[in-house]
């Protein structure tokens, strides 16, 4: 369930917006209710687990899990999407919610496959260098999983 917009101080590098945001997605997998919950989890644990990945800002839309080397709000496009398909089965491609590079059996060979599609390293926040310029935070989506309560 997606929370409230936390602004992050305008000191907030590129490497802490990631890493938070890789933290909901971890939490927000773990505490998902759908039967393919497992599948995903693992695609996102492996994801995690490959550093080339880890350095970039994670996104999904669609349950299709996408990477950019620029922070929210202003995502850029490009890269791979792999998506944990409801077979048990793991999709790398190019498109959105595609598996034009290929359906694999383990989350490490998807991401594997992903791997040299990759964006670019990190590049600066709003063009003022890693820490956004002065004045201008950079919005972090806050993910809030749902208690129940």
């Amino acid at each position: 369930m997606t929370g409230p917009v936390a602004l992050p101080a305008p000191d907030a590098d590129f490497a802490r917006l990631a890493e938070a945001e890789w933290r909901n997605l971890r939490q927000e997998a773990a505490g998902l209710e759908y039967a393919w919950r497992e599948t995903y989890r693992a695609l996102i644990e492996a994801a995690y687990a490959e550093p080339s990945m880890r350095a970039l800002y994670p996104f999904t839309s669609h349950w299709a899990l996408r990477f950019s080397p620029t922070a929210r709000p202003r995502l850029t496009l490009g890269g791979p999407s792999l998506t944990a398909r409801g077979d048990g089965t793991y999709g790398v491609g190019l498109g959105f919610v595609t598996a034009d590079l290929g359906c694999f059996a383990t989350p490490q060979e998807a991401v594997a496959a992903a791997v040299p599609h990759l964006p670019a390293d990190p590049v600066p926040l709003w063009g003022g260098g890693r820490h956004g310029r002065e004045g201008h935070p950079v919005p972090l989506r806050s993910r809030v999983r749902d208690s129940g309560a």
